[in-house]
């Protein structure tokens, strides 16, 4: 048995069901049916089901009889496995295939166990009786709820990862304390990973709190009609992601297109100024795939979805022309609708939440005439994606200038939370506002996949093809540093698709408290140049790469003139990301497909090394690449003034078990040690896993700008590798039908060869052969700063099983 499993023989996981204390006693523990199993623990009733041989679902009340209404976050999956029941004189055991539960007659703990051995130790749980809205079920309405707290008992070496998109740059919550509510820089997740190998997800909406401090360790959540949750074993954290998305969904393509390059600010005030910016970038011969219109682009009345015709006076042109030069057109639509006609016509048909002003995401015909006032106003004339802003959809303390405690700013805007939404659901209106966009637009056409960028997340919501950002962050290298880590605790919890603003939303020091950055003067100010030029750097190895913000604007050429560092070096990086897009779009589709998450912390990948695992500002992106942003100056301070006496390099730690490529110069390092590399302004420390395959493809001015172009091959060796191309058409939902194409490319290390099986599937426009020139890379010979390298082997591929060895 591997590593892992061993690891896993020396642990245990106790987890008691109690009502306030710890000593009971449990009763009538029998099946029903071949996948439950229930009991009573005092006052508490207890069902366990089997999902899957890894997965349990535990549920908790105190009626007799289980609810089972329907959830907002899991789909409705059908499957349930056999559950085992034995008995002896102390414990009841329950056992799937992978994971057994034993329940201690006397106290009422539970035991989580592998087939080798315990996994981790919990408490038990707490139910306390609140009053709720009412739920009807058979015939009667059921009143009261309970706030929920389940209590752990972790061991010292454990980790604890996850909780969605915060803002204090946690990355292992040991120790710490979190408040999970949704707000303008938090897109919260109940769900979280340990390095043991298990993770929980907790099926409610209401505000939550995680707390592992001496005063204890638990999960608490305010209002759930049923204290209901899943055990998710792996050990492998792909694994317990894919548990995830088996039971909230899996997510759909996005269109190739939107892993290009993003241009926004906020925010681009006339027709022409869009045309104008796209325009400016094709005479640079700059990549750009999409042009962003950011709010109050509408005539009055705010969050209305139509343009101002005296700024906006012919978008149906306007669009046109930006279609015509190959860029597509994002545009921010809001949940608020005050003093326009959408509003009006919501209200008059009680559409609205309480403060009227916001529409109830809640109610399907309100998400329906939602979408046709979108579709109206705005995506007949074109409009290629959505930026659903502000679906927290309210924060109390946005005006606050002091600082206040987080204890306090919970107070706050939970509160008004639940004034709109009630405290069962306040955490939901993202996920039913991007419900409504994605099913509506795909009823209206197959033809345009659904990309809706979105300021909060919850689980369940991916299958709605969002993609979450980090709100309106403030422009500082401390921030830079939190979001690597933030990204991370995000994508560890299911969604894969996380982004955020590069450069930063707020940039100069205007505002008070979070509604600021550190760099008046913005692009003027070199000391933001450096910044915003390492964000970018950062931004080109995540899901979406994507420019906004306020204060100063954000095309390229602010940044400088060509032969200046900081423009060349945004050129530089933008050109890469468009190199990247084979091995980027492939690992997408492995993320629909397998469910692979791309941007990935080193827990997935190397859970043995507990350095590794400690580390919160390096990732791996897809398989191959090890990122390491830099997140301190060098070059000038935030007040613009030039600095000499600041050292250019970079200390990294290169996880154990393999070996690692600089990418820039082919330098071979072995793992688990840190190396300290040069990091000028035009280096981000960049490493290739030994064994490791990336195509690359033809430079771009946009994706899919030269579809049969030749594509360059860049093979590490010194251990085998595979990689699994993926194509389809890009920008339509065919692949659902089986229209896309997919081959293995496999490297043999010791025979020095390299094997393209045969191509499976075909779609509209596919490429039947293409060229690649395979580089080999060592020391000098294929790297980075030779972006295109002359090749050991050039072969073209025709779909049919090819050998090339590297012996002859």
């Amino acid at each position: 048995m591997n590593r892992v499993y061993s690891m896993f023989s020396v642990l245990f996981l106790v987890f008691s069901i109690v009502n306030c204390a710890f000593s009971n006693e449990i009763t009538d523990c029998k099946s029903v049916g071949l996948g439950s199993v229930v009991y009573k623990d005092r006052n508490i009733n207890v069902r366990i089901q089997g999902i899957t041989d890894n997965i349990l679902r535990i549920t908790c009340s105190k009626r007799k009889e289980f609810l089972n209404t329907d959830s907002l976050m899991i789909v409705k999956h059908g499957k349930s496995i056999k559950l085992k029941l034995n008995s002896d004189n102390d414990s009841f055991t329950i056992s799937t295939p992978q994971v057994s539960l034993v329940l201690n007659k006397k106290t009422g703990s539970m035991s989580f166990l592998h087939n080798e051995g315990k996994l981790a130790e919990f408490r038990g749980v707490e139910l306390s009786d609140i009053d709720m809205p009412p739920v009807v079920y058979k015939n009667k309405k059921v009143v009261k709820g309970y706030t929920g707290k389940l209590l752990f008992n972790f061991g010292d070496d454990e980790a604890i990862y996850g909780f969605g998109q915060n803002e204090e740059g946690y990355f292992n919550y040991r120790g710490k304390h979190q408040y999970l509510y949704q707000h303008n820089l938090k897109a919260v997740m109940p769900i979280f990973l340990s390095s043991r190998g298990y993770g929980l997800l907790f099926d409610t909406y209401a505000f939550s709190k995680f707390r592992d401090e001496q005063e204890g360790s638990f999960f608490w959540t305010k209002a759930v009609k049923e204290f209901d949750f899943y055990f998710i074993y792996g050990p492998k954290f792909d694994k317990i992601v894919a548990g995830t998305r088996m039971l909230t969904g899996n997510l759909p393509m996005f269109p190739k297109w939107s892993y290009g390059y993003i241009q926004s600010k906020e925010r681009y005030k006339t027709q022409q100024e869009l045309v104008d910016v796209v325009d400016e970038y094709r005479k640079r011969d700059l990549p750009l795939d999409c042009v962003v219109q950011d709010w109050m682009y509408w005539p009055s009345g705010w969050g209305g979805k139509e343009f101002d015709p005296k700024r906006f006076p012919d978008m149906n042109k306007g669009i046109s022309d930006i279609h015509k030069k190959n860029v597509k057109f994002m545009i921010s639509i809001w949940p608020h609708m005050n003093k326009n006609k959408d509003g009006r016509e919501m209200v008059e048909k009680g559409y609205m939440l309480a403060n009227n002003k916001v529409y109830n995401a809640f109610n399907a015909d309100a998400r329906k005439l939602y979408w046709q006032q979108a579709y109206n106003g705005l995506f007949r004339y074109g409009v290629d994606a959505w930026w659903c802003d502000c679906t927290e959809p309210v924060d109390a303390d946005w005006g606050t200038v002091k600082y206040i405690t987080p204890e306090k700013r919970a107070e706050m805007n939970t509160a008004a939370l639940r004034r709109l939404l009630g405290p069962e659901y306040l955490n939901a209106f993202s996920l039913v506002h991007s419900k409504g966009i994605y099913n509506n637009q795909r009823k209206t056409t197959e033809e345009k996949r659904v990309l809706n960028l979105t300021r909060s997340g919850y689980p369940g919501q991916q299958r709605y093809a969002t993609i979450t950002w980090s709100g309106d962050i403030g422009a500082r290298w401390s921030t830079l540093k939190k979001e690597i880590a933030e990204g991370l605790s995000f994508t560890v919890t299911g969604n894969p698709r996380w982004t955020l603003d590069t450069g930063a939303f707020f940039v100069n020091k205007k505002y008070k408290y979070f509604r600021s950055g550190d760099f008046n003067g913005g692009v003027d100010n070199f000391g933001y140049r450096e910044l915003y030029t390492r964000w970018f750097e950062f931004a080109t190895f995540l899901p979406m790469m994507r420019s906004h913000g306020t204060h100063t604007p954000r095309e390229i050429w602010q940044f400088g003139e060509k032969g200046e560092m900081f423009y060349d070096t945004l050129v530089k990086y933008n050109d890469l990301r468009h190199r990247l897009i084979p091995y980027i779009y492939s690992n997408a589709a492995a993320e629909v497909m397998h469910q692979y998450t791309m941007l990935r912390m080193l827990a997935f990948d190397f859970i043995n090394d507990k350095k590794a695992i400690a580390v919160d500002d390096e990732y791996m992106f897809g398989p191959a690449l090890l990122v390491a942003p830099v997140t301190n100056y060098m070059y000038y301070n935030e007040k613009g003034e030039k600095v000499n006496d600041r050292d250019k390099n970079e200390t990294v730690y290169l996880p154990n078990g393999t070996d690692w490529f600089s990418f820039w110069d082919g330098k071979r390092y072995t793992g688990g040690k840190e190396v300290k590399v040069n990091a000028p302004i035009d280096i981000l420390p960049l490493f290739v896993r030994a064994g490791a395959i990336i195509p690359l493809g033809p430079e771009e001015k946009f994706v899919g700008e030269k579809k049969n172009a030749s594509w360059e091959l860049r093979i590490y060796p010194g251990a085998d590798g595979k990689f699994t191309v993926y194509e389809d058409e890009g920008d339509n939902y065919n692949y659902e039908k089986g229209a896309f194409a997919t081959y293995d490319i496999t490297w043999n290390d010791k025979n020095k060869s390299l094997i393209f099986s045969e191509r499976k599937g075909k779609f509209k426009g596919m490429c039947e052969t293409r060229k690649f020139n395979i580089v080999v890379v060592t020391e000098g010979h294929g790297v980075g700063e030779n972006i295109t390298s002359k090749a050991d082997r050039v072969v073209e591929y025709n779909g049919k099983k090819l050998k090339v060895d590297f012996n002859q």
